[in-house]
């Protein structure tokens, strides 16, 4: 069968990944004051995170479509035996939802909700794909990505709850008190929301090692194959201290850092880095 696997830009895969496994992307949408740009198309979160600097003004975020996926699946469906589509965490945004309802018009478009998002849902991404092109079938397709999901583990540490204070997402004194401490938040997706596990204390760095290793150390079950580290911001000496916490638990063939998107951006502000990897 000639399969096509398309996903909300929030997967988070690079250009790389997303050209060599042939997946189409579906823009999200940030405003920024007055405008409104596609995401990681025409803004980028350096372009988010000055703006705030400059303003004060939260980027806001919006839902991909049912027009932009009606667009897309009318042409997809014809040109491919069937469409399968995987959405984030339709708990985080209206996007799969609105897929899901574009989708009712076609009998050969399916759509996955990810229950997760950034690498997490992108992990979905990746082994729908590379089945869509070993030949596997849709069912099959769509049965191992479903398998997936309690399988994957997304979480992320924020180093400045200015951005969710600002948003409204915790209060501005809760803020201040973790900005006085040095309190560091731990942020994990389950059952495809968002919920606080711990929270660390010190340095971001020191913070980092301490999270991967309560992540990956003494974890017997871990899929060695790969492991994503997502973030905002490029800060070489965060990504170096996790590389290293990461080497020193487990021997992953493939250690891949990767830009977030910029509606992760928003709301979760700079700084901001995950490690997301399978469990067998």
């Amino acid at each position: 069968m000639n399969i096509k696997i398309t996903a909300d830009s929030t997967c988070d895969l690079s250009d790389e990944l997303i050209n060599e496994n042939n997946v189409e992307i579906f823009p999200l949408y940030i405003v920024k004051g007055n405008g409104t740009f596609k995401d990681k198309l025409e803004i980028s979160t350096d372009d988010i995170f000055n703006y705030y600097a400059q303003t004060k003004k939260l980027c806001t975020t919006s839902a991909v479509s049912e027009y932009d996926y009606e667009q897309r699946f009318a042409t997809l469906s014809k040109e491919y035996d069937a469409v399968i589509h995987i959405g984030m965490s339709s708990a985080l945004s209206a996007s799969c939802q609105n897929a899901k309802i574009a989708a009712e018009n076609y009998d050969n478009v399916y759509v996955i909700d990810s229950q997760s998002l950034t690498t997490g849902h992108g992990f979905m991404v990746l082994k729908a794909a590379q089945m869509a092109a070993n030949g596997c079938g849709t069912e099959e397709i769509i049965n191992a990505v479903e398998a997936m999901k309690p399988k994957i583990e997304a979480s992320f540490l924020i180093e400045t709850l200015e951005y969710l204070a600002k948003g409204g997402r915790c209060s501005s004194v809760a803020a201040l008190g973790a900005n006085l401490l040095h309190l560091k938040p731990c942020i994990d997706v389950i059952d495809g929301k968002m919920k606080v596990s711990k929270k660390y204390k010190g340095s971001m760095e020191k913070c980092l090692h301490e999270y991967v290793l309560d992540r990956l150390k003494n974890c017997d079950d871990l899929d060695t194959e790969r492991i994503f580290i997502t973030y905002p911001d490029y800060r070489k000496e965060s990504v170096d201290t996790v590389v290293e916490a990461i080497k020193e638990c487990a021997d992953f063939k493939n250690i891949t850092p990767t830009v977030a998107s910029g509606t992760v951006a928003s709301h979760c502000g700079p700084g901001t880095l995950g490690i997301i990897f399978m469990h067998k």
